[in-house]
């Protein structure tokens, strides 16, 4: 079975948000942060073409797949922080389907650890970079990995219009889920 039927079959995560907790705790909240950040780049992401893929906005900036790719290291370390493990800073290569699909299970993965506690303070971030272990508290993971991941979201959609192909019109980030 290929990638793209097995796609078909198997629906990715983040196409909407679902409906809020009832209770504000730290762990809801980042949660919530992770879904709003997961649907983001969901819709970002849907129905990108190779012309999108290669868009460059500068000749020294980053094409859209090489912020993909980027954005992938930063799911990684939020997928390593939520399971526990040390996140080492290589990774796969993928092609575009499989990268996509990859990213936003890692968020699921943040998700679904999260939606199973109330507390986020048991979660440092562990990297190894050059040989050099490092740990920093989860305060990190906000200012770090999720906002970067939200920031180069946007420039995925920014990129894509540039590229002339917009992303869906009824995408609606306020509530969640596209408007009909």
């Amino acid at each position: 079975m290929t990638l793209s039927m097995n796609a078909q079959q198997y629906k990715l995560p983040f196409s909407e948000i679902d409906h809020y907790p009832e209770t504000y705790t730290e762990a809801n909240i980042m949660l919530r942060m992770i879904q709003g950040l997961g649907y983001r780049y969901y819709w970002a992401t849907e129905s990108l073409n190779e012309t999108d893929l290669a868009y460059r906005p500068s000749a020294d900036g980053r094409s859209t797949f090489e912020t993909l790719e980027h954005i992938y290291g930063l799911s990684l370390v939020i997928a390593a922080t939520f399971e526990g493990w040390e996140y080492d800073y290589t990774k796969e290569t993928y092609p575009f389907a499989e990268l996509r699909e990859q990213t936003l299970n890692n968020f699921e993965i943040a998700t679904k650890v999260l939606q199973q506690t109330d507390s986020v303070a048991q979660f440092d971030i562990n990297v190894v970079r050059a040989g050099n272990k490092m740990s920093f508290p989860f305060w990190n993971m906000i200012n770090g990995p999720i906002a970067d991941a939200i920031w180069h979201s946007g420039q995925i959609v920014l990129n894509r219009r540039a590229s002339g192909n917009p992303i869906n019109a009824k995408v609606n980030v306020f509530m969640g889920k596209n408007s009909h």
